[in-house]
C-alpha cells in the first residue's frame, strides 16, 4: 500500500478505447498524475471483459481501479432515452444515474481518500452532497451552452423546443452542482468567466490543454487535395458541423477543386450522413472508428473545423496543429484558444469565407507549410499533458486546503 494520499476520480465512462476528445483530455490527465503526487483510484462503468481487454492502458493512468456494470445500451439508445424529457434533469444527466455507481463510490468513499474528483458535469448526478471528503469538479466545456447553441441554430420548432427545455434543465443542473464542489476546473478562461458571471461559481482552477506532442508528431502538409475532420461522429455538435459543411461548404470547395477528397474520421458516423454523401456523389469517406487517428492525419493538407456549436478546448484543434495540419476553423470551433489567424490558422465564419479559406490552402504549398510550422510551434512551447496534470494537482492540493478550512469555520 502506498503512503501517498489517495485521489478517487469519478468517471461516468469507460475510457477505452480513447475515442473522444473529452476521454483524450480525461486520460491525458490520469497519466500525468500517475506517479505523482497522489495515488490515483479510478472507478467508472465496465465489465469483466472491458477490465481484462483494457488492463494494460488501465495500469498507465490509474493506480487501482473500480468499477460497477456498465448498463446496456441497445441500437435505439438515442431514441429510447428521450422518455426521460419530462424528468426534472437534462436527458443526458438522467442517463448517467446508476444505483450501482452510488452504491459503489460510497464505498470508496467511506476509505476517506484525501480528495474526490469528478469529471464532467454529468457526475454529479452520482454525487451525495455534502460530500465527505474535499471535492473537485472537473468541467470540460459549459454544458448548457451546447444546448443554447443546439437551441438557437435548430430550425425545426419542435427540436427548437425540446433544446429550449432542456437548456433550462441543464443550466439549472449546472449551477447548483458546481457551487457545491471545493474546486472547480475549467479548460478555458472563457468557460471560468461563465461559471462566475451565470452561476456565481468564481476563482475556477483553468488548467492548460495537453497534448502528447510525441504521438502527435509533425508531418509537412504534402497531400495537396486531402481534408480531413476528426472528431466522434456521435457527438451532435460534430454532426451539426459536417451536414452544415457537407451541405453549404463542400459544394464551393468542390467547384474550385474538384479533385479534392474529404474524410471524416471518428465513430459512430450517422448512416443518414453516409447516405447523403454517397447518394450526391461525394468524394467523401467515413472513417468510424479507428485505432489511430494518424494514419488519416499525417500529412493532410488542410484540417477542418466546421462548427456551429460546441464549447471546451478544442482539442482537435491542438493534436491537428501538433500533427502539422493547416487550421480552417469557424469562431466556434476554435473559440477561447490563443491563437492568431492567419498565422496559426485560417478563421472563417460564412459558408464563402470558408471555402475560400480552404481552397486557398490546397493551392498555396508555402501558405500551408508556414500556418503548419508555426501552429507546431505554437503548441511545443505552450502545451503538454505534463503541465496540464501539474497543474491538475494543484487543484486537488487547493480543494484540500478549502475543505480544512471550512471544517475548522
Amino acid at each position: 500500500m502506498s503512503d501517498k494520499p489517495t485521489l478517487l476520480f469519478v468517471s461516468t465512462r469507460f475510457l477505452f478505447p480513447v475515442d473522444s476528445g473529452g476521454k483524450i483530455r480525461t486520460t491525458q490527465v490520469l497519466r500525468g498524475l500517475t506517479g505523482g503526487k497522489f495515488r490515483v483510484v479510478l472507478v467508472s462503468p465496465a465489465s469483466a471483459r472491458l477490465v481484462a481487454e483494457h488492463g494494460e492502458y488501465l495500469a498507465r493512468v490509474c493506480d487501482r481501479f473500480e468499477w460497477w456494470p456498465e448498463p446496456a445500451r441497445g441500437p435505439l439508445f438515442e431514441l429510447t432515452r428521450l422518455r426521460h424529457l419530462p424528468d426534472p434533469l437534462p436527458v443526458p444527466v438522467r442517463t448517467d444515474c446508476h444505483p450501482g455507481a452510488v452504491e459503489k463510490i460510497a464505498t470508496l468513499l467511506a476509505e476517506q481518500p484525501a480528495v474526490a474528483v469528478y469529471d464532467f458535469a454529468h457526475a454529479a448526478v452520482l454525487a451525495d452532497f455534502p460530500l465527505p471528503v474535499p471535492s473537485v469538479m472537473f468541467t470540460h466545456n459549459v454544458e448548457a451552452e451546447i444546448f443554447r447553441r443546439h437551441r438557437d441554430v435548430a430550425t425545426n420548432p419542435i427540436k427548437k423546443a425540446i433544446w429550449a427545455n432542456q437548456f433550462r434543465k441543464m443550466q439549472r443542473f449546472e449551477r447548483d452542482s458546481l457551487r457545491r464542489f471545493d474546486v472547480v476546473v475549467a479548460v478555458a478562461d472563457r468557460d471560468s468567466e461563465q461559471f462566475a458571471r451565470d452561476y456565481g461559481v468564481g476563482g475556477s482552477h483553468i488548467i492548460p490543454t495537453g497534448v502528447d506532442l510525441d504521438f502527435f508528431s509533425y508531418h509537412a502538409p504534402e497531400r495537396d487535395h486531402e481534408i480531413v475532420f476528426c472528431g466522434s461522429m456521435d457527438w451532435m455538435a460534430n454532426q451539426t458541423g459536417i451536414e452544415y459543411y457537407m451541405n453549404e461548404i463542400w459544394p464551393l470547395i468542390a467547384a474550385e477543386e474538384p479533385d479534392t477528397k474529404m474524410t471524416v474520421v471518428g465513430r459512430s458516423p450517422p448512416e443518414r450522413m453516409v447516405n447523403a454523401a454517397s447518394q450526391k456523389g461525394l468524394n467523401w469517406t467515413f472513417t468510424g472508428f479507428v485505432d489511430d487517428v494518424r494514419d488519416y492525419m499525417s500529412g493532410a493538407a488542410v484540417s477542418v473545423i466546421p462548427l456551429t456549436v460546441g464549447g471546451g478546448t478544442r482539442l482537435k484543434a491542438y493534436e491537428a496543429m501538433s500533427a502539422g495540419n493547416p487550421i480552417v476553423s469557424t469562431s466556434i470551433g476554435i473559440e477561447g484558444l490563443p491563437v492568431v489567424p492567419e498565422q496559426h490558422y485560417l478563421n472563417a465564419d460564412t459558408p464563402n469565407e470558408f471555402a475560400a479559406a480552404v481552397v486557398r490552402l490546397i493551392r498555396d504549398r508555402e501558405l500551408r507549410v508556414r500556418i503548419a510550422q508555426a501552429a507546431r510551434q505554437h503548441v511545443e512551447e505552450n502545451f503538454s499533458y505534463t503541465v496540464a496534470a501539474e497543474s491538475f494537482e494543484q487543484a486537488c492540493e487547493r480543494a484540500i486546503s478549502r475543505f480544512e478550512t471550512h471544517q475548522v469555520a
